[in-house]
Order: structure tokens, then sequence, then C-alpha cells
């Protein structure tokens, strides 16, 4: 069994690549192991398919060097803050045990966004409770909670509570993001336009990088909520 130091959530595939993929790969790049967890598959999306994006979220994978990456198949758009989906990512999060886990972010332009956010930051309590049975194979797994949950900033602006430098893995962030060819800027495809599809989504994704990072010294940032104040042992240790 395969623990991870970080498990990142998404309502969809792309969503975490979008708003933490620098955070993820400068992780992987400090010997952290990381992984994904998508919800859905994103099937209801414009451009593209459920299955393209399968492929398109392995590649974006490989990328950012995960450990690990799966798919919960919960239904795109119409998904529900119901027990079954609950014990879905419970049983996620006991079998990878993070310390840390990234989800959605609490308020977004798409509503699956903060339904996501919701889902993940109680299933993370619930996952601590012992008299709450899943079931791995047939084996009791045990119970986990998760040191921290981290609510990642995404398209609507959120001041964030603390940035992460990600200035030396911008373009990794990039690449994980351009992995998605369907979803993102292509001048030869001919699938209707999106919010997301333009050039300037592009510039965008630059611009919001810099003026989460401005604050904190770093030439490009990503920008956290949390719904508890993290404690610290050392002021010299901040930025």
């Amino acid at each position: 069994m395969m623990q991870l130091d970080v498990l990142a959530f998404g309502a969809h595939p792309d969503d975490v690549e979008i708003s933490a993929g620098g955070t993820m790969a400068r992780l992987v790049s400090e010997g952290k192991k990381v992984g994904i967890i998508d919800l859905t598959r994103g099937e209801l999306g414009s451009r593209g398919s459920g299955d393209l994006r399968m492929e398109e979220a392995k590649k974006a994978s490989d990328i950012l060097g995960l450990s690990v990456r799966e798919n919960l198949g919960m239904a795109d758009g119409f998904f529900t803050h119901s027990e079954e989906n609950l014990r879905k990512i419970i049983f996620m999060i006991r079998k990878y045990r993070p310390t840390i886990v990234f989800a959605n972010s609490v308020s977004d332009r798409h509503p699956d966004h903060a339904k996501g956010a919701k889902l993940v930051s109680e299933a993370c309590f619930l996952s601590g409770l012992r008299r709450i049975h899943t079931h791995d194979n047939g084996r009791l797994q045990e119970h986990w909670r998760p040191k921290a949950v981290y609510h990642y900033v995404q398209d609507y602006y959120i001041e964030p509570h603390f940035v992460f430098d990600i200035t030396s893995f911008f373009d990794v962030k990039m690449k994980s993001i351009l992995a998605y060819s369907s979803q993102f800027y292509d001048p030869n495809s001919e699938e209707p336009e999106t919010p997301i599809s333009g050039k300037e989504f592009l510039g965008f994704l630059d611009a919001r990088a810099q003026h989460m990072g401005r604050p904190a010294g770093y030439q490009y940032g990503e920008g956290f909520t949390v719904a508890r104040a993290p404690g610290i042992h050392d002021f010299f240790s901040l930025d």
C-alpha cells in the first residue's frame, strides 16, 4: 500500500493542473509522493469527450510525475452530496493515507467546484471516524484523517491565506495544462469556443500566477485557502 504525502482532489480532470499544477510539480521535485483523484471524467465539457480527457489526464500525470491518479466516475455536473459519494472519497483517503489534502475552491464559476470542495472537506473529517467502515478487497480499512485540507484558488479570485512559490515550476504547470489539448487553445481546432479555449486564457493563467506570487515576493505563485488556521513553530521560516 502506497502512502502519499499529498493527495489532491479535483471535480474534473485538469482542475488540479490549472490551479495547483506548479505546487504538485515542485513537491515531486522535493521527493514527495503526490497523487490526484478526479471526481468525474469531465464528460459534459463542450470540447472533447470523457474518454479523451482520461487519455489527456494520463499525459498530464506523467508530466507532473504523479505517483498515482484515479477517477471516481461521479456524474459530471450532477454529482450530489450523498453518503455514496462521501464513502468513495473516504475510501481513497484511507487507501492512500495522505498527510495533506488539496481540494477544489470553496466558491467558483462552475458549481461542481464548490460541491467538490465540500464533499472532500467533509470526507476528510469522516475518514477519521473508526465507526465508519469501508473495505478494500474485503479487508476493513483503517480510519485515517489528513493533518490539513487546503483549497486551491480557481477561476474566481479569492484572497489566499497563503501562497506557494512555483517560480521554477511554472513551465511544468503549463505543460501539464496543455496536455489537455482538447480543452485549451488550438488554432486548428473546429470545436466550439469555451471560456478556457482561447489564447487569452493562457495569458490569464500567467497573470494570475504572477498576481498570486507578487505579494509574497515570488515571480509565480499558487494560492490556497484554509478552514482552520495553520500553526507555525518558527516566525523566521515565513517569507
